[in-house]
């Protein structure tokens, strides 16, 4: 061990005072140089904990070692057993609390854990530029059976390849004009090019899923017309509908839910008006209610498309805070600011309908709640305004109504969400599967994933269950 280095082998990043006055990718990834000095660092435990602690399981020594031995295809075919977006988790997935948290070097004295995000993300860019998935072989077996999957995000992606792979016919509806969900139009551009999004589903696509735009199940097509034609169904619509506080002055003009402004700059690329024509608000004084990943995506959105200043509103303190660190430590080098221990109680109204300050109210951390954190408490007369034109909600989003209120037959939960076996992803009618965030409510890209890969199988058990004759002894 005294051989290997104990920090991360340094990744190149855009400098702070140029990134964030545009819209490119901040990381720009390791070299495969840098990434075999990284890969050198990786212990090949025997017994891997990072293998358990990753929601698909992937064969993380594995690929490394193939990194480290200077094989590329040999640890793309290794990732690829196992995820069909290994670019998009190399990017967002939450490394630090899942494979990199239980790695053995970085449970050493003063070592720092192996980038396996960073190292994943290097791997899968070499295939998407260096493998024709136009060429790939298609299967000229018969297919097993018709499986229509709604939602194209990261879970419907995910059962849409694996059930490929097992040779059915497989058919996305989206209800968007593009396809990936929440890959798509809720990440910003700086930290998941959609040209990586796009490369993704081309590979998925080239296994033989067809994606059909523009369908809103539910409305131009119903559930009962998609049983009547497929053997089985995955739902994975995503949670998507904004939840707001509901406090005094959010019907004002420039207080957004973080769905909306992400949705007008990343799918409909708001921040490159008037060449597309979806304009964006040129605001001052943003404040930004939240502290997960979509409120910092939302906070450097906003200083990209200039605003003077933009600041967080959190409830809670840094040591609560659920974003990314990373993503932390890349708003403050940006220039966000934050108002710890803060809650908005009303938005002001300048006198012609419009938002000209946040009313909020300083907190204090009681006993914990249900979640294991402590509770905010609010410190009576301790009212204080941040001057704002712009809001923007990031507190998190509930389940879209539009398929689930035409299917009524379906169990749901108290909260609104699909009931469904997190073991199967089975849902109260048979044949209909669920998962991801539909499901979990907002989670991360690669649990829906996960949850994308435990109901293929099961998918696959149930239509092969399905058509295997039922005979008896005589």
């Amino acid at each position: 061990m005294a051989r290997r280095s104990r920090t991360k082998t340094p990744i190149t990043e855009q400098a702070p005072d140029i990134r964030k006055t545009n819209f490119a990718e901040v990381c720009l990834g390791y070299t495969i140089e840098e990434g075999q000095a990284e890969a050198a660092r990786c212990l090949q435990c025997k017994n891997a904990p990072c293998i358990g602690n990753c929601p698909v399981m992937i064969d993380i020594p594995g690929f490394i070692l193939a990194i480290k031995e200077g094989s590329m295809q040999k640890a793309a075919d290794i990732l690829g057993k196992y995820t069909n977006l290994p670019a998009i988790c190399g990017r967002v997935c939450p490394q630090e609390k899942q494979c990199e948290q239980v790695c053995k070097l970085g449970m050493a004295k003063n070592f720092e854990p192996v980038a396996i995000g960073k190292l994943e993300r290097l791997v899968a860019d070499w295939a998407l530029e260096n493998q024709d998935f136009s060429s790939q072989v298609v299967n000229d077996q018969p297919y097993i059976g018709k499986v229509a999957v709604i939602g194209s995000g990261p879970s419907g992606l995910t059962v849409a390849g694996d059930l490929a792979k097992l040779n059915y016919e497989v058919t996305i509806f989206e209800a968007l004009h593009d396809s990936g969900g929440v890959l798509t139009y809720g990440i910003p551009e700086f930290r998941l090019p959609k040209r990586i999004v796009q490369k993704e589903i081309e590979s998925i696509k080239s296994l033989g899923v067809s994606i059909e735009t523009n369908v809103v199940v539910g409305k131009t097509i119903t559930m009962d017309e998609i049983m009547a034609d497929f053997d089985a169904c995955y739902i994975s619509v995503g949670a998507g509908a904004p939840n707001f506080m509901g406090i005094p002055g959010t019907a004002l003009n420039g207080v957004y839910s973080s769905s909306e402004y992400l949705t007008r700059i990343n799918l409909m690329h708001g921040y490159e008006f008037p060449k597309y024509d979806t304009p964006i608000k040129q605001s001052k004084n943003v404040v930004v209610i939240g502290g997960g990943n979509v409120a910092m995506d939302a906070a450097r959105s906003a200083k990209r498309l200039g605003a003077e200043t933009v600041s967080i509103v959190y409830r809670r303190s840094l040591e609560e805070l659920p974003a990314r660190i990373e993503e932390y430590h890349h708003s403050v080098e940006e220039g966000i600011t934050y108002h710890w221990l803060t809650n908005p109680i009303e938005y002001l109204d300048d006198g012609q309908g419009n938002l000209c300050g946040v009313k909020c109210i300083q907190m204090e951390l009681g006993e914990a709640d249900e979640s294991g954190r402590r509770r905010p408490v609010p410190i009576e007369n301790s009212e204080f305004i941040i001057e704002a034109d712009t809001v923007i909600e990031a507190i998190g989003q509930g389940s879209n109504k539009v398929l689930l209120s035409t299917f009524p037959e379906l169990n749901l939960t108290k909260w609104g969400y699909i009931e469904a076996d997190p073991k199967t992803g089975e849902t109260s009618i048979p044949g209909v599967f669920a998962g991801g965030d539909i499901v979990t409510g907002a989670a991360t890209v690669i649990l829906a994933m996960g949850a994308g890969k435990v109901a293929a199988v099961a998918i696959d058990k149930y239509v092969q269950e399905q058509k295997t004759p039922v005979t008896t002894k005589v």
